[in-house]
């Protein structure tokens, strides 16, 4: 009789914890299911993204989506407002896995107020420095006399008097 018993109990246990397990990767599975609307883009970033959306379609009738996360609204030039990102990193077409980024990233399209501009990437984030906003990116290490893997980051700031973006090579001693 406690065979019976211990063997049930093992089975709930088991039970349970496949249930926990399913529970756990269904809550963290944000596949391609999950995508944006775009139907409210400023037309700058909506260019790219039609454009994004043709080239897959031209490539054996692929399905485009725009996954969650392309699209960030960030203060990019500190005056508090929220500006806008876009990253092909969150394109996706069902018939090209590779289709918008490569071995130097992806390109991200940054608006501030009417003006547009785009950078190759690896990923970006943004952090205050002093009494700038500054765009920290992960560039191709290329750009830093290396390769690809090579440590790479370039830093921007917003011009607002002239509307463009500063930046420098640092000269190291």
């Amino acid at each position: 009789m406690e065979t019976k018993i211990a063997r049930k109990s093992n089975r709930d246990d088991a039970r349970k914890w496949a249930f926990f397990l399913c529970t756990i990767l269904t809550a963290f599975n944000t596949g391609p299911a999950i995508a944006q609307d775009w139907s409210a883009l400023p037309a700058q970033l909506a260019e790219k993204v039609e454009a994004a959306q043709r080239a897959c379609s031209e490539f054996e009738n692929g399905q485009f989506a725009l996954e969650f996360g392309a699209v960030r609204r960030v203060d990019l030039d500190g005056d508090l407002q929220r500006d806008w990102g876009l990253d092909e990193s969150g394109f996706s077409c069902s018939t090209a896995a590779s289709l918008y980024c490569g071995t130097g990233g992806c390109m991200s399209h940054f608006l501030i107020e009417d003006r547009a501009f785009s950078l190759l990437n690896q990923g970006w984030e943004m952090a205050n420095i002093g009494p700038f906003r500054v765009l920290l990116a992960d560039v191709h290490g290329s750009q830093c006399e290396g390769i690809n893997p090579t440590p790479c980051i370039v830093a921007s700031a917003w011009d607002s008097e002239e509307k463009v973006w500063r930046s420098t090579r640092a000269e190291w001693e």
